[in-house]
């Protein structure tokens, strides 16, 4: 019975063997290669995501730095143009301050000949009434002196001399 037993176990054991070598083909066959064909589509599936993040990373890198670059520039433009903004503000005052002196200049010079004309008039007026208080007292002195006859006759006598001397 012993050699029974020995003898089924060892013919077990070969089907066994070779239904498990059927299995290992039939697997292989049918199972194993869609199982490593998933394995390995996934793993390619990875791979070209972890590519695509690096790239995506690049580019954001890339867009990072352009934005970086293109801030650098309009910063530098709008100092530019605060810098005109600033200089023309500055020409703009300097050229009122320049033409409100050249205003004053004008003015000053036109209240300077008005003030002289004045003055000029004033004399004028001052001497035209001098003179005519003078006449007029010279006129009423002239009168006292000739009231009297004899005093007339001598005035006269003295211009004629007078003229004659001349």
């Amino acid at each position: 019975m012993d050699k029974l037993l020995n003898e089924f176990s060892v013919g077990l054991f070969f089907w066994q063997i070779l239904l498990f070598v059927g299995l290992l083909l039939l697997l292989r066959k049918f199972a194993w290669k869609p199982i490593l064909d998933a394995v390995n589509e996934r793993e390619d599936n990875i791979k070209n995501a972890l590519e695509g993040a690096e790239r995506a990373k690049q580019e954001m890198l890339n867009l990072q730095a352009d934005n970086e670059k293109i801030l650098k520039e309009a910063r530098a433009e709008r100092d530019a143009l605060l810098k005109d903004a600033r200089e023309m503000k500055d020409n703009i005052i300097n050229q009122a301050k320049e033409e409100a002196q050249i205003q004053a200049n004008k003015l000053m010079e036109q209240t300077k000949v008005a003030i002289q004309n004045e003055k000029a008039k004033a004399i004028s007026d001052m001497k035209k009434q001098m003179g005519e208080l003078s006449v007029a007292i010279a006129e009423k002195v002239v009168k006292k002196e000739l009231s009297d006859k004899e005093k007339q006759l001598q005035l006269v006598d003295q211009l004629l001399n007078e003229v004659t001397l001349n």
